[in-house]
C-alpha cells in the first residue's frame, strides 16, 4: 500500500494534536480517547513514513524537522476541507457554517457579544467558538489553523498573518462619574499619579504601553489592585475602589449597562498599538467568515 494510502483524517487529526498540546497525555484528554489510540496512530505515521516525527523529551514532546514539514502539510488538509464544506453549503444556499475566533480578553467582554449577537439574528445558522488569549498566543492559533480569525492589540507585523483591518487603540482612564477627574477632556501620567489606581497584570498590552509611557515620564505607579481579569477591575472601580485603564473598545458597550466615566489618556506612548482583525495568509475564507469580519469592522469604526 503506498505511504499516502495510511494519512488519512484520524491519524493527521491525532498527530495535530499532538503537536499542538506538546504531549501524548494531553492530546488524548483532549480528544476525548485513550493515551494508547494517540500513539498507536503516531508510532503508525512514523514507521510508515520511515522516520521520526516527534523529539521525545523529559516533559513532552516536540515535533521533528519532519513533524513540522508533516503538520504544515496536515493543517492545509484540514483547512482545504473546510473551505470544500463551505463553498458546497454556499452552492446550495445555505447559510451555515461554523466561524472559530481567538481574541484578547477585553474584546471579549462586550465587543465581541454583542457583534456576534447581532450577527447571529441576521445569520441564525452560524455559531461560533470564541477563545481568549495572551496576544502572543494568538498568532501562534492563526498559524495552526486553530482558530480562523483573530482579534488582537498589535505593535508588529507577524509573518505569515494578514491584517484584514487596522485602527489605532487608544487608552481611557476608567473612573465614576463623580471622580474629583472626570469633568477634564483628557488626562496625563502627571493628573492621574497619585491616584488610587488598578491595573492589568504585566502581559497585557495596556499595561505594558502604560509602564512604558510612566517610564518616559520618570513616573512611577504602585498598583493599589494588579489583575489579569478586566471585568474585575471595572468592578474595582465600580465599587469605588479608584481608577483604571482600558482600551476604548473594550468598554465600548458596558456604559450602556452600569455608571463609569470615561477620559481619554493623552499620552502618546501610551497609545502606540493598534487594534488588528487577523487571518492565516493565502487561506481562502467562506462567505459567513468574509461576512462576520465586515460586520465586525463595522462595530469597531464606532469604537
Amino acid at each position: 500500500m503506498d505511504k499516502p494510502d495510511f494519512l488519512q483524517n484520524t491519524a493527521l487529526r491525532y498527530f495535530l494534536e499532538v503537536v499542538r498540546r506538546g504531549s501524548i497525555t494531553h492530546a488524548a484528554k483532549h480528544l476525548h480517547v485513550t493515551v494508547s489510540a494517540v500513539s498507536r496512530q503516531i508510532l503508525t505515521l512514523e514507521e510508515t513514513l520511515g522516520t521520526s516525527l516527534f523529539d521525545r523529551l523529559p516533559r513532552g514532546m516536540r515535533p521533528s524537522l519532519a513533524g513540522n514539514l508533516l503538520a504544515s502539510y496536515a493543517r492545509r488538509v484540514f483547512l482545504d476541507a473546510e473551505e470544500v464544506i463551505s463553498a458546497i453549503d454556499a452552492a446550495r444556499g445555505i447559510h451555515c457554517g461554523h466561524i472559530r475566533i481567538a481574541c484578547t480578553s477585553g474584546f471579549a467582554i462586550d465587543l465581541l457579544p454583542a457583534t456576534i449577537a447581532e450577527f447571529r439574528s441576521a445569520n441564525p445558522g452560524i455559531t461560533f467558538a470564541l477563545q481568549v488569549e495572551k496576544p502572543a498566543d494568538i498568532g501562534q492559533r492563526l498559524l495552526t489553523g486553530e482558530v480562523d480569525i483573530g482579534l488582537t492589540y498589535s505593535r508588529a507585523a507577524q509573518k505569515g498573518i494578514h491584517i484584514n483591518h487596522t485602527q489605532a487603540g487608544s487608552v481611557i482612564v476608567v473612573m465614576q462619574p463623580d471622580h474629583e477627574l472626570a469633568n477634564r477632556k483628557s488626562l496625563t501620567l502627571k493628573q492621574i499619579h497619585g491616584q488610587q489606581i488598578a491595573l492589568p497584570g504585566p502581559d497585557n498590552t495596556v499595561r505594558q504601553l502604560f509602564d512604558i509611557a510612566s517610564s518616559s515620564r520618570q513616573l512611577v505607579f504602585e498598583p493599589v489592585l494588579e489583575c489579569n481579569e478586566f471585568e474585575t477591575l471595572l468592578n474595582f472601580v465600580q465599587y469605588g475602589g479608584g481608577l483604571t485603564i482600558a482600551g476604548t473598545t473594550s468598554v465600548i458597550h458596558r456604559q450602556l449597562r452600569h455608571p463609569l466615566h470615561y477620559v481619554p489618556l493623552n499620552e502618546p506612548a501610551a497609545n502606540a498599538r493598534s487594534i488588528q482583525i487577523q487571518t492565516l495568509t493565502g487561506r481562502v475564507l467562506s462567505a459567513p467568515m468574509l461576512a462576520f469580519i465586515q460586520a465586525l469592522k463595522s462595530r469597531l469604526k464606532k469604537a
